[in-house]
């Protein structure tokens, strides 16, 4: 019984509500730059009433291509605030996956470097006005995320922000960050683990840190940057997880508190190094993009990693998964199946 009784929500309402309740709280930190939740919140309702005036609004898309920087930020909560969803390119694609994502979503505005500037500075008539949290609908699109293409041409998800509010609404119940979390935000916008980077610390009065752009590789650069800013929370595929292990500064990242993993199998072998690596958590979970990022969740514990392969555990809040065989009919325990999620 995975039934819990979340209030209908959606993440600008979240945020809003939290940003009043910590206005002076540290909100992001990006390099050099700090910004409190007053002022994150303060830029991103300034930018929502100039993307109102460009036509945006609920039901609509806007796309976002820009490098991982306050300004992102900033786009992404402008863009809930204005009731539209965001649609994440990466700016390093090759060109021909950009024009197919733009050609196929048809966004009602591209949000790039100049465009940001020339938004960010434009007047805005005082009776262009936001929609207020009771305006907007749950089920409204909160993001499109394109799958990876490896099927033929990639293909757009869209997620409502009932299904993403369940997911942070349950991982704030499973995990607790408090206003001394730090979580860093070092993957690719357009994966779908950013969104819990980008929306679950600053609804719930954390702190967000930024790497920089392409840092998510430098595992040099992410272990200074960790200890640095007193990081307490992030994630790693395993494959990127086993190459920090190997270097000698992630054993001085002694502030952290609980590592994700995700994206890929998580084996015990890797699960065993981090074990006698780190004194911190370490979370395995599984989900496909069209169910809200994850669906599963398995705490790791140096008793549990010792077989070849560390579970994808049980769902999570208001989700069920069932095996089935090729009749949609349950197997027994012990029987190979197929996994459906509900």
């Amino acid at each position: 019984n995975t039934t819990r009784p979340y209030p209908p929500t959606t993440l600008p309402a979240l945020f809003e509500q939290q940003a009043t309740r910590t206005p002076d709280h540290t909100a992001l930190i990006c390099d050099n730059d700090t910004l409190t939740y007053r002022r994150l919140n303060e830029q991103a309702t300034k930018l929502a009433r100039c993307l109102i005036s460009q036509g945006v609004g609920p039901e609509r898309i806007v796309a976002v291509k820009l490098p991982r920087s306050v300004e992102l930020v900033v786009a992404l909560y402008a863009i809930h605030k204005a009731g539209a969803a965001y649609l994440p390119i990466d700016p390093a694609y090759p060109q021909d996956r950009i024009d197919h994502l733009i050609e196929d979503a048809q966004p009602v505005l591209v949000i790039d470097e100049g465009t940001y500037d020339s938004l960010s500075t434009r007047q805005v008539p005082d009776a262009v006005r936001l929609p207020s949290a009771r305006e907007l609908d749950p089920r409204s699109p909160a993001y499109v995320i394109y799958t990876s293409g490896s099927t033929g041409l990639p293909k757009g998800v869209v997620v409502p922000h009932e299904g993403i509010v369940n997911r942070l609404l349950w991982m704030q119940d499973a995990y607790g960050l408090d206003r001394d979390d730090r979580v860093l935000q070092k993957t690719t916008s357009s994966f779908d683990v950013s969104v819990w980077e980008f929306f679950w610390p600053l609804a719930v009065g954390a702190t967000l840190v930024l790497a920089k752009p392409e840092g998510h590789k430098d595992p040099q650069y992410l272990a200074s940057l960790i200890q640095q800013e007193a990081v307490t929370t992030l994630h790693f595929v395993p494959s990127m997880l086993e190459v920090f292990l190997q270097h000698d500064a992630a054993r001085g990242c002694t502030g952290l508190r609980r590592v994700f993993c995700s994206g890929e199998a998580l084996s015990g072998d890797l699960a065993r190094r981090f074990h006698t690596t780190l004194d911190a958590e370490l979370h395995n979970l599984y989900g496909p993009t069209e169910a809200s990022v994850d669906v599963t969740h398995w705490r790791s514990t140096p008793l549990h990693a010792e077989g070849a392969m560390v579970p994808i555990g049980r769902p999570v809040a208001n989700t069920r998964m069932f095996v089935l065989d090729a009749g949609l009919r349950p197997v027994l325990p012990g029987v190979v199946g197929e996994l459906y999620i509900a």
